[in-house]
């Protein structure tokens, strides 16, 4: 009789403790029809957000045919893709920052890189920085004339690793520009570089569409010794996006996958 009555008392238990376990895993397995409306709905539509988000490409701050462009703002221009000689930018204007020099073609830049000295040059006043512009816009025949008498005082080699042949020198584009600082007695000098203005001029130009052109250290790459001075307008984006990245617009534009070919190639 004891036998019976514990044997029951232990069935009892038994199937009490199966109940319990069972109850917890209905809760735990909750059939997916049963899932909450918002659930359901949240989950496919995070994932193609997702999907999206990974699938958008930043837009590219340059395009092939604009660098290839000798009118563009992003034309390049150095010894291998050279301007026509009858190029002459048709939006040229006199700029209205202090100068040095008194002749009025070199004082002169295409509109929007204009403009966007003088928002740098008023910018860096308000720093207590003043700056000078030098040298802006050449035709080809004053390139053609300056460089011409480099190669008779100093030899064609040397002439060619710091002044450019009639087409290939950025000053002919109009977005180019050579500026200076009395600190330098209003020269262009490498020394500009180490100055309150030339550091003032390489950590903020980018931010008012210039970069330094032809970089310290990057001579095989432009082609140029360093010129702290030589600024080249490219828009605000792109010098900025140039800047950031450290490189020369030539390695820039190689790194973004495009592939100019040389002139008469």
């Amino acid at each position: 009789m004891k036998y019976t009555i514990y044997g029951k008392i232990s069935g009892a238990l038994l199937l009490i403790l199966l109940l319990a376990g069972c109850g917890g895993t209905e809760e735990e397995a909750v059939p997916e029809e049963e899932q909450t409306e918002s659930e359901a709905d949240e989950s496919p539509d995070e994932e193609a957000e997702s999907e999206e988000m990974n699938s958008e490409e930043p837009e590219p701050f340059i395009d092939e045919e604009d660098i290839a462009d000798e009118g563009s703002i992003q034309a390049l221009v150095n010894k291998e893709h050279h301007l026509s000689a009858d190029y002459v930018p048709e939006d040229l204007v006199p700029v209205e920052v202090p100068t040095v020099l008194e002749s009025p073609e070199i004082n002169q830049l295409r509109q929007e890189a204009s403009d966007a000295l003088t928002e740098m040059f008023d910018a860096a006043l308000a720093e207590g920085i003043t700056l000078y512009a030098r040298s802006g816009y050449r035709s080809y025949n004053t390139q053609a004339s300056l460089y011409d008498g480099y190669r008779a005082a100093h030899g064609e080699e040397a002439a060619n690793r710091f002044s450019a042949p009639p087409g290939a020198s950025e000053h002919q584009t109009g977005l180019a520009m050579d500026v200076t600082a009395e600190s330098v007695n209003y020269e262009l000098l490498e020394a500009f570089g180490e100055t309150d203005e030339g550091i003032w001029v390489r950590e903020n130009a980018h931010e008012h569409g210039f970069i330094i052109r032809y970089p310290e250290g990057k001579e095989e790459i432009t082609g140029y010794l360093y010129e702290p001075w030589h600024l080249r307008y490219l828009g605000a984006e792109l010098a900025s996006d140039i800047y950031e990245s450290g490189l020369t617009y030539e390695e820039y534009i190689r790194e973004s996958g495009m592939d100019i070919e040389e002139d008469g190639e």
